[in-house]
């Protein structure tokens, strides 16, 4: 049987992508398509964008969700977290690559994975997660003279900083040191900073045009640099990141999982 897929966001780009994705996907099926309150695209078909008719209205109505086996969800913290009470009640599955969230909104996933099965991840990218495992091996190998900074470009219209994949890099190295990020992250610089200290993680972000997402992990020691580098050019690797995530969940009932587990990276 193929996967009923509902997705969230399905006007916006990353909607359209998983519309498109899930249409060439021989096991899946679209059953949902959400908006929100409010969208010009409320009452179309979701794929009148393509030029072609689906039978899949876009609504607002999250009763709709209903009889889906996942929700696919891209969209703001609070829109994914109305989204995932209402999926805990109907029993349906979540896959969440929304970014931003904070500690109380992490709770509430954590809490439903109880009733539902979720894949939660910084990002749904296969590379990326690829480079999450590499970043752990290189940690370990070069946990001693290295400075690890983490510089991430966007598209001028992200609104989190900085990035929930570069976030997510930095706890990949962090991990590996059996330390937390909170402890050793160094947010930005600005003025007379002193000297660099040992054993702390750098972020800088860079936002403008249209940068899908670039990021670089540099370790720095004496007389050498060692870079790891993922750059996306197109936002179709989140999807297809998303629909194995989809195949990953099928017959789950509960339980919070990462890509790296979808990916058996783990």
């Amino acid at each position: 049987m193929p996967v009923k897929i509902a997705i969230a966001g399905a006007s916006g780009r990353m909607g359209h992508m998983l519309i498109e994705a899930v249409l060439a996907a021989p096991d899946c099926v679209l059953h949902t398509a959400l908006d929100r309150t409010g969208g010009e695209a409320l009452g179309q078909d979701a794929t009148a964008f393509l030029g072609r008719q689906s039978g899949v209205r876009i609504t607002d109505d999250l009763g709709a969700l209903a009889g889906a086996d996942v929700l696919i969800d891209f969209t703001r913290p609070e829109g994914t977290l109305a989204h995932l009470a209402r999926c805990r009640a109907l029993g349906v599955n979540m896959i969440i690559g929304t970014t931003g969230f904070d500690e109380a909104g992490r709770a509430a996933i954590q809490a439903a994975s109880d009733e539902i099965a979720i894949v939660s991840a910084y990002n749904m990218s296969v590379g990326v997660n690829l480079v999450f495992k590499l970043l752990e091996v290189a940690a370990r190998v070069l946990n001693q003279g290295y400075d690890v900074e983490i510089v991430e470009m966007h598209h001028k219209h992200k609104v989190d900083a900085p990035s929930g994949t570069a976030i997510a890099m930095g706890e990949a190295v962090a991990r590996a040191w059996d330390e937390e990020l909170k402890h050793l992250a160094t947010w930005s610089r600005e003025g007379i900073t002193g000297e660099r200290q040992p054993g702390t993680i750098g972020f800088a972000a860079l936002r403008g045009g249209d940068v899908i997402g670039d990021h670089t992990v540099v370790f720095a020691g004496p007389g050498e640099r060692v870079e790891i580098t993922h750059k996306a050019s197109n936002r179709t690797i989140y999807a297809q990141g998303s629909l194995r995530a989809a195949q990953f969940l099928a017959g789950r009932r509960s339980g919070h999982f990462t890509m790296q587990d979808v990916l058996g990276l783990n």
